[in-house]
């Protein structure tokens, strides 16, 4: 078993800067878990304390059912990946895989032969005896990927291993690793800043914001209903509609659009309240005429993302973003209608999720990977 209990887990360092606070998780047993957030939250020191390369100030760690907080890294059967690889320049491919079994002791011809079969099931066959600055950028990745590999390993932990990577090998790179964890069932915690990559690959994702957790879920549920204002900002290649409102008897006024208040909120929301109405661009539909409960504006601006358009539309003031197919997009200056789809609306209070309606059996959009560094 390899399951990760993580209990009131604090990192302060020197200058009483707070990187985790207090921090509890559970990563099940051949889980793939991703760790998403902003730059500085502390997703990579969470990474490296598991790890062992960071010391915690409090708290435990818990591997498999034993307490390994302060064990050092060797002995906690962990193997890393790293954001830059860390290959040694002077080892061959072979070598370089074979580094951790060297460590251990074992015999040369023993962990050149494991390594080898590594290499081959990494598809690096013909490989072994280059030196990684004659490998390209993916080849590399699976060096560092063969290297953690070869050791057994129960826990995988890999910090951003995509990220050097460019648009189509990090897609290619991003399906050979979810099928090598699938085969492997290894459990794997991995650090990404990228959404997409975050929703592509995970069994669950932890949302992190100033050393908390903010949301733990499915991709599903972090994308449909983000817990609070920060998830919903955050999670997203196009952000997240987030309009000030305030209900009114059963309905909800925003951006000058009634919209019908869900059932469940009308016990929670009295009328008058302040709220902030979210609705995600995939989840609204545009059109060219009026349309009652719908949000009216003028096109201020058209983005083509490929084969669909995002749209932004100016109303009162507000910016509307709209996806619309390919072949639909309205020009710059057009009046418009973007109507949300039943049950996609989401309430907020106090940056809190309140009340969302039922989720309608829909197909979940794809995201294209956005390209950015948001964390």
């Amino acid at each position: 078993m390899a399951a990760i209990t993580i209990r009131e887990l604090t990192k302060v360092y020197p200058g009483g800067v707070r990187a985790l606070d207090a921090l509890d998780l559970d990563v099940a047993d051949g889980e793939f878990f991703a760790l998403l957030g902003p730059s500085g939250c502390g997703k990579t020191t969470l990474l490296r304390t598991v790890a062992g390369l960071e010391a915690a100030t409090s708290g435990t760690i818990a591997l498999g059912g034993a307490d390994v907080t302060r064990l050092p890294p060797g002995r906690r059967d962990v193997g890393m990946v790293f954001q830059d690889y860390a290959l040694f320049p002077h080892m061959s491919v072979l070598d370089n895989i074979a580094y951790p079994l060297k460590i251990k002791k074992r015999a040369k011809a023993d962990r050149h032969a494991r390594a080898a079969e590594a290499a081959d099931y990494l598809g690096l066959e013909g490989l072994e005896r280059r030196r990684p600055g004659e490998l390209s950028g993916g080849q590399q990745q699976r060096v560092a990927l063969a290297r953690a590999l070869v050791a057994e390993p129960r826990i995988f932990l890999l910090d951003e291993p995509l990220s050097n990577l460019d648009a189509r090998l990090r897609l290619e790179a991003r399906t050979f690793l979810k099928r090598l964890q699938k085969e492997l069932a290894v459990t794997t915690v991995f650090v990404t800043h990228d959404q997409a990559e975050a929703l592509a690959l995970a069994d669950r994702i932890a949302v992190m914001e100033k050393g908390r957790i903010r949301q733990l879920g499915t991709p599903t549920e972090v994308f449909r209903r983000p817990a609070n204002l920060f998830v919903a900002s955050f999670i997203g290649s196009t952000p997240m509609n987030l309009l000030p409102g305030r209900v009114e008897d059963d309905r909800v006024i925003a951006a000058g659009a009634a919209l019908p208040l869900p059932d469940e909120a009308r016990a929670r929301i009295p009328a008058g309240e302040e709220i902030v109405c979210g609705v995600r661009p995939e989840y609204l539909d545009y059109g060219d005429r009026p349309v009652d409960g719908a949000f009216a504006g003028r096109v201020s601006v058209v983005e083509h993302l490929g084969g669909s358009a995002l749209v932004t539309l100016d109303v009162e003031g507000e910016p509307v973003h709209v996806v619309v197919g390919e072949g639909h997009e309205p020009a710059p200056g057009d009046e418009g209608w973007a109507l949300p789809r039943p049950g996609r609306v989401l309430l907020y209070r106090d940056g809190e999720l309140v009340t969302a309606a039922d989720e309608p059996d829909v197909p979940e959009p794809r995201m294209a990977p956005t390209g950015k560094d948001n964390g």
